[in-house]
């Protein structure tokens, strides 16, 4: 039971959204995960609910530096262009705070996680945040992956107050609906979703996609999880029934399922990241969507009450190339990384990369400097503990 205090800020958030304006927000969200279009009319909504002057959403590819999600309501034309000018302070500031952050659960917020001293130095805060009136901030990091990572951020100016425990307390309820989108979002490359044009879209996708029933009837799948449900070794139709094979994942996901069809707003963390793989084997995850509670999402299928996203299994070159653009490796390392995880001897991985063997350990060793390891065996951990999952806590 949570402590008279923050159950009387629980109360305190909820006294802002009613039942049912709560039920829509988080519909707005999912929503979103289908269409990323509909960001700026939710963060809104959001704006208002956590009495905000401005809410931003993004969602970065680290490889190519850009933004597949890039949306923000409240902030000024001008300073949305300066912004740019404190990039670089503001990236390497949130990368000093997810390498400390102890939970993706718990939101970083300006005026309780940072000294006063790195206030009066920072150019961000004293030259960017408070002559736009600018006083607080909170953070709170959806998904994290090696080439990609999504965030949401609200900000409070001077008439507002510093972040309160009530804000707190109203984002963390919204927390794992945002989360669910933003990673659904992550694997169709914020692509759009158009029943015309559905079975189209999803066959393109490497990650598996099955619309469901409450019981788990498969209503329609795509390529991916057509050939998943064949391999049977993750999945398996059983009278057209989606079957899992881990039983704590079964048990989750009909859970889930369950709450998809009667409760949406408190599907919460259930059917997020459901590890669909045997804990000795590299991670698979599902990730369960709801549909009933809008006309975008239920345009997909009228049968259907959910979505579940199962993301492709990494192979070696994924999990290579996730390393590399993690750890600033060259395309030569990453070539002898990518034959190593695939199981060769650094022997082999020479002769088949028509390299010398000196050149080979050369590499290697310069992978263990970037990587911070020291052994190969290490080496093939971290090669797929990088496949993305999307937990509390990182």
């Amino acid at each position: 039971m949570p402590s008279g205090r923050l159950l009387e800020a629980i109360v305190a958030a909820m006294s802002q959204l009613s039942q049912h304006a709560l039920s829509n927000l988080i519909g707005s969200i999912y929503d979103c995960a289908l269409d990323p279009s509909l960001w700026e009319q939710t963060l809104e909504v959001m704006r208002a609910a956590l009495d905000c002057q401005e809410a931003a959403i993004r969602l970065n590819d680290l490889r190519s530096g850009s933004f597949l999600i890039y949306k923000a309501v409240g902030t000024e034309v001008r300073w949305e262009k300066e912004h740019a000018n404190y990039l670089k302070e503001a990236h390497g500031y949130i990368s000093d705070v997810l390498s400390s952050h102890q939970s993706f659960d718990v939101p970083h917020v300006l005026s309780r996680h940072v000294t006063n001293e790195f206030i009066q130095t920072s150019n961000y805060v004293q030259k960017f945040m408070l002559p736009q009136g600018i006083i607080d901030k909170m953070i709170w990091f959806l998904t994290k992956t090696p080439t990609r990572y999504g965030r949401v951020v609200v900000s409070r100016n001077r008439r507002q107050g510093p972040i309160t425990d009530q804000q707190i307390e109203l984002g963390t309820m919204l927390l794992p609906h945002l989360r669910r989108a933003v990673t659904i979002s992550n694997m169709l490359d914020a692509r759009t979703i158009e029943r015309d044009r559905m079975s189209e879209t999803l066959d393109s996708l490497r990650c598996a996609v099955i619309l469901s029933d409450e019981r788990g009837a498969i209503l329609h799948s795509n390529q991916s999880a057509v050939d998943m449900l064949r391999d049977g070794t993750l999945i398996q139709s059983v009278g057209n029934v989606l079957s899992v094979n881990v039983a704590t994942a079964a048990m989750e996901l009909r859970a889930a399922l369950r709450l998809a069809a009667s409760n949406e707003p408190n599907i919460g963390k259930s059917g997020l990241a459901i590890r669909l793989s045997q804990p000795d084997l590299p991670p698979v995850f599902a990730h369960v969507l709801p549909l009933t509670g809008s006309d975008v999402r239920m345009g997909l299928h009228p049968a259907a009450i959910a979505a579940v996203f199962i993301a492709a299994a990494a192979d070696e070159q994924d999990a290579a190339s996730n390393m590399a653009a993690a750890f600033g490796l060259t395309p030569a390392e990453t070539r002898v990384l990518a034959s190593l995880l695939g199981g060769h001897a650094l022997k082999e991985t020479a002769t088949a990369l028509r390299i010398a063997g000196t050149t080979a350990k050369t590499h290697l060793a310069n992978i263990f400097s970037k990587t911070g390891v020291s052994r190969q065996a290490d080496l093939m951990r971290l090669g797929t503990g990088l496949v993305p999952p999307t937990r509390s806590k990182m």
